[in-house]
């Protein structure tokens, strides 16, 4: 059985940040009142949040290469997006939630966490 390794702090903060912009745009898709209760716009922008969010799960499972560069790329590409269609949707906080998201995948560039290397004159 391999064991559990820590999440990356980036990672993690991409997660949340994916998880609050769900819950953002499902709370402007469902509430009355909000100006975009029931529009496709909202219901997309919850889409998006919660496939950003299961992107950030795969993301420390893959390897160096062309596959992580790309997928890099397209969660950049949905986070920007998402957050243009939190200000067209007057949700200023899903463009903050997607703004908090990018930090933590650009400072944690979704790297493995770090594990203790032990030197050779280790005891």
């Amino acid at each position: 059985m391999q064991a559990l390794r820590p999440i990356p702090a980036g990672v993690a903060v991409l997660f949340f940040g994916a998880v609050a912009g769900s819950l953002i745009a499902l709370y402007g898709y469902l509430v009355p009142l909000t100006g975009v209760t029931g529009t496709q716009g909202a219901l997309l922008a919850v889409i998006v949040s919660v496939v950003i969010a299961l992107m950030a799960i795969a993301l420390p499972r893959l390897r160096p290469g062309a596959l992580r560069t790309s997928w890099l790329a397209v969660l950049v590409c949905l986070l920007a997006g998402n957050a243009f269609a939190g200000v067209l949707l007057h949700e200023p906080w899903l463009g903050i939630a997607m703004a908090g998201g990018l930090l933590g995948l650009i400072f944690g560039r979704g790297r493995p966490a770090r594990t203790a290397r032990h030197s050779p004159h280790d005891a």
